[in-house]
């Protein structure tokens, strides 16, 4: 591709959603903990990839079921993922990172989408965990959400459409 024009005659392939989310970590039992007690993900597979390998060895990456889905991909074994990846010792991973700046890194957050139903019972459980967790609406979007950071410092927000702003724009 040379220009724009080879561009705009290209079709926009279709994206059915996220299929994974990765995240370096440090520490991968903490974090493991933290997504599956605070956020209920399930985990779904670990494996240890060092190099030299060591099959037998702890975990250098966990997946953590973030949501069963209705796709082919989901249809045949798999769901919605979050990754968490021990970047030290991680074969595939160890020799892109030298440590975890949250002050460098690119990530911004990760937002997962709650039922407005939910919402008050997540904001409640948050303050119980003392994570602190800052509201925020988004009157254009329709929606509400709810942010905080899990235990490496990573922002995380969840999102759900709000019904209240519906009916005062009706």
């Amino acid at each position: 591709m040379n220009n724009s024009s080879d561009i705009d005659s290209i079709v926009t392939p279709s994206i059915m959603g996220v299929a994974e989310i990765v995240l370096n970590v440090d520490d991968l039992p903490a974090m493991k903990n933290f997504y599956c007690s605070v956020l209920g993900f399930l985990p779904l597979s670990e494996g240890s990839y060092e190099d030299p390998p060591n099959p037998s060895g702890p975990p250098t990456i966990v997946f953590l079921q973030v949501q069963a889905t209705d796709t082919p991909l989901g249809k045949n074994g798999h769901p919605v993922l979050l990754a968490l990846i021990d970047y030290r010792r991680h074969a595939f991973a160890k020799a892109k990172f030298e440590s975890l700046q949250i002050s460098h890194s690119t990530l911004n957050h990760l937002a997962f989408e709650i039922p407005p139903e939910s919402y008050q019972n997540h904001l409640r459980r948050l303050k119980q965990l003392k994570l602190a967790p800052v509201e925020t609406s988004f009157p254009n979007m329709q929606a509400k959400a709810i942010f905080f950071k899990d235990v490496e410092g990573n922002s995380l927000e969840l999102i759900c459409h709000d019904g209240e702003i519906d009916q005062t724009m009706s």
